[in-house]
């Protein structure tokens, strides 16, 4: 028992230095306008957003805080990528200082829709002229506004995507302390989820990709189930690829939600990874049941028509490991060439088909061994590589 204890200290102790969203402050503008070079500016991304979150009084800084909205409010930030990024990566200054847009990710402009009619002008329009596709993301636990809204930008960025960002925020708290509160306002936006994928699918847009992390993906799996009971689990053929990053779902829950949602017509993949220290102490609090992010059984996951890739054996970003799909460079610039192509052309091959090179890129990346397991609904690849 005194081990257990210590073990579960321990990892409460990662999560409270590194949380999901590893950002102390939660401010996204500066307070005075800071000036830099245009040639020290990489790209400007115009980033749509969805939310349940309040719109932030206390500090207007934040744009939107952790407090519920009963409506869905919505938005468009601008935001800066400086030049000298670094794949995976989010430059940001410590804690409330001013963001330098030749150094960090720097919100420039925040512009606010006065309803879901507005909006849906607003980010129907952007997708008419920018590759007739939307990119939704929905982030995870101890997440800031600020959080979701410069993990887009390095995602879109980073995989140069082409098509339109949207951000989905729910009212997470922000603080690590919150992973009670979060769970219930991420189910309290389930609703809300599935109104924004139905309001995209309005648009001329032709694919609409899900990439859904940490908690988000028992938001993303609850709005797909709602749909599927309703008889448009696809969105009349809109839906692209969904892509579940660590997933903070019971492993019985999500076997019930696949039940209800059926067996995917187009590329449906969780990324899991057995060091994920925070699914650890999710685990823990759920009373010892595993999560899918770290779940030990992949050909059981794939049994439903999900391909499963492990990441076990490569590198994350920090010490929890639980964002290794956006914050390793590799897996990041892999995952982008596959989304690059839309879904609807990935929906006749094989399942898993296209996924081999990620372990062919990792051991040319790290120069050791490195090992990619995938599991489709009818074989299992197992790619290892090593260095030369």
């Amino acid at each position: 028992m005194i081990v257990r204890v210590r073990i579960v200290l321990g990892l409460a102790f990662a999560l409270a230095v590194s949380g999901c969203a590893g950002q102390s402050a939660h401010d996204l503008l500066n307070r005075k306008p800071v000036a830099a070079p245009a040639s020290d500016i990489a790209a400007r991304h115009e980033i749509f957003v969805a939310t349940t979150r309040q719109q932030a009084t206390k500090d207007p800084r934040q744009v939107f805080d952790g407090d519920r909205s009963p409506t869905t409010n919505y938005a468009l930030v601008d935001v800066t990528v400086p030049k000298i990024h670094q794949v995976g990566a989010i430059e940001r200054e410590k804690g409330s200082a001013d963001s330098n847009p030749a150094k960090q990710f720097t919100a420039t402009d925040v512009v606010h829709y006065g309803d879901a009619q507005q909006f849906a002008k607003a980010v129907g329009a952007n997708i008419a002229v920018s590759g007739d596709r939307a990119l939704v993301f929905v982030h995870g636990f101890n997440n800031g506004f600020d959080d979701g809204v410069f993990r887009l930008t390095q995602i879109a960025h980073d995989t140069k995507y082409p098509g339109t960002p949207v951000l989905f925020s729910w009212a997470s708290s922000g603080k690590t302390t919150g992973y009670i509160y979060d769970k219930d306002s991420s189910t309290a936006a389930r609703d809300d989820l599935e109104a924004t994928l139905r309001m995209l699918a309005k648009t001329h847009v032709k694919s609409i990709d899900i990439i859904a992390h940490s908690m988000g993906t028992w938001l993303t799996m609850e709005a797909l189930r709602q749909l599927a009971i309703t008889g448009d689990r696809d969105l009349n053929g809109k839906l692209g690829y969904v892509i579940l990053a660590s997933p903070d779902i019971d492993v019985d829950v999500f076997k019930k939600q696949m039940i209800r949602y059926g067996k995917p017509d187009k590329p449906f993949a969780i990324l899991l990874s057995g060091d994920d220290r925070a699914l650890k102490l999710s685990s823990f609090i759920s009373g010892d049941k595993p999560r899918v992010g770290d779940y030990g059984n992949a050909a059981d996951l794939a049994s439903y028509g999900v391909v499963v890739v492990d990441l076990t054996n490569t590198k994350g970003g920090d010490r929890l490991n639980h964002a290794k799909f956006a914050d390793n460079p590799v897996l990041v610039q892999l995952l982008g060439d596959r989304l690059r192509t839309p879904a609807a052309l990935r929906a006749d091959e094989p399942q898993g088909a296209g996924l081999e090179n990620i372990g062919q890129g990792l051991g040319k990346a790290v120069g050791s061994v490195a090992e990619v397991v995938i599991t489709t609904p009818f074989k299992v690849l197992t790619i290892a590589t090593g260095g030369e």
